[in-house]
């Protein structure tokens, strides 16, 4: 007779698993990790409770379907004091717009406004401009030797772009892009104690650096993201504090979702590139597909490997019954790979032009999506047409995250 897998023996089995991909062999490559969990089926139970999704339908469902709800401030409080979700980072974090749920969310997200073509194409010339000074200092670098791609351009391009989009002190950038990197632990699937303490550091910094940023703009508006925001939070809220309060958790909603990701999808697309010298080539000739690699890129490794969600009432998911207020963790790069929705989804492969979710989706897509998409493509075009192609030195370490991925190097040479 064949054995029998028990709730506890799945469950040993599940904490052995995320202990491997916390490990530097499982986040150089998580993806055989993640094929042992699709496996176990579509939604299985998270040992810490809660559930853990891996197929691609199911996550698009959650994602789409509006009777799963983002974990916010309130349901965070239920959890309880005791809880990861009480940290003051994880309530700071709880109250920036892509935490929100109707109808706050729909009130913030009209504030925001959009990046649409006009402010897009005004952001791109700078952009534009960056991306060749950040690719001349590479270039000089390169011809000394080895250079870091993620130092000198993936980290130094989305700071540059954001910061000069609010209108920030290029001398502040630095430790704007240290405080990012600090705070998002609060965003991760299972943060130590350790962590959650360096966010909370982190997050009150960027706390008090925003609110004077607003109180500076209040007395000196500007052509700017920023003072339009405080004209706008003027109109719709009379407390004066309080609309100073929604700017800036705009303002940092803005800055922790332009340069975690866009940094670690900057170097990832890189690394495609660099590791293969064919795909060179090939990009070289087809310029025209710059935007499908960018897409295969989001689709193959995304930035966000772990999107959570909480069920808004008794639902069934992939014909598992979710409780109200139960939370599902949405495996994005498990689902990515999901042979149901993808043909040979291990391969990186441009001319397939996936849909994926690494934006998410339904009312919570991802604000900043064309402005990521805009800094990945202007990249990767001027990277193709101004430097000779170059050569992966050594595959590139990376921080032992679940959720957020992030290259700590990406080590290139002239080929």
């Amino acid at each position: 007779m064949g054995s029998v897998t028990t709730p506890s023996a799945d469950r040993r089995a599940t904490i052995s698993l995320f202990s491997r991909l916390r490990t530097a062999d499982g986040q150089a490559d998580p993806f055989p990790l993640y094929a042992e969990l699709r496996a176990r089926g579509a939604v299985s139970r998270a040992p810490w409770g809660g559930f853990l999704v891996t197929g691609y339908s199911a996550c698009e469902q959650v994602l789409r379907n509006g009777v799963w709800l983002e974990p916010d401030t309130r349901w965070r409080e239920q959890q309880g004091a005791r809880t990861r979700w009480s940290a003051p980072s994880s309530r700071e974090i709880s109250r920036t717009l892509p935490a929100l749920n109707p109808p706050e969310h729909t009130r913030v997200r009209r504030s925001a406004g959009s990046f649409d073509r006009t402010t897009i194409d005004r952001i791109g010339l700078r952009v534009s401009d960056v991306v060749d000074r950040l690719l001349d200092t590479l270039h000089e670098r390169l011809r000394a030797g080895e250079a870091d791609f993620a130092e000198l351009v993936s980290e130094e391009l989305p700071v540059a772009t954001v910061g000069d989009w609010l209108g920030l002190p290029s001398a502040d950038w630095p430790r704007l892009r240290e405080l990012t990197h600090e705070q998002v632990f609060t965003q991760e699937l299972l943060p130590h104690a350790s962590q959650l303490a360096r966010s909370d550091a982190a997050m009150a910094e960027l706390r008090s650096y925003f609110l004077d940023l607003v109180r500076a703009r209040r007395r000196r508006p500007g052509d700017d993201p920023v003072s339009r925001w405080i004209s706008t939070w003027d109109e719709l809220e009379p407390d004066q504090d309080k609309a100073d309060e929604a700017v800036y958790f705009l303002a940092l909603f803005v800055l922790l979702a332009a340069l975690e990701t866009t940094a670690t999808l900057l170097s990832t697309m890189t690394l495609r590139l660099v590791e293969d010298p064919g795909r060179w080539s090939r990009l070289a000739l087809r310029p025209d597909l710059v935007p499908a690699f960018v897409e295969e890129t989001l689709r193959y490794d995304p930035p966000t490997h772990v999107i959570s969600r909480v069920a808004a009432q008794d639902t069934l998911l992939a014909d598992t019954e979710v409780a109200a207020g139960e939370m599902v963790h949405l495996m994005v790069g498990a689902a990515h790979r999901d042979p149901a929705r993808f043909p040979d989804p291990d391969t990186f492969d441009p001319l397939r032009n996936p849909s994926h979710l690494a934006f998410s989706w339904g009312i919570h897509y991802c604000l900043g999506a064309p402005l990521a998409r805009l800094e990945a493509q202007t990249l990767l075009r001027h990277l193709i047409a101004r430097l000779p192609q170059l050569t992966l030195v050594r595959r590139p370490a990376l921080a032992p995250r679940v959720a957020f991925r992030r290259l700590l190097n990406l080590d290139v040479a002239l080929a």
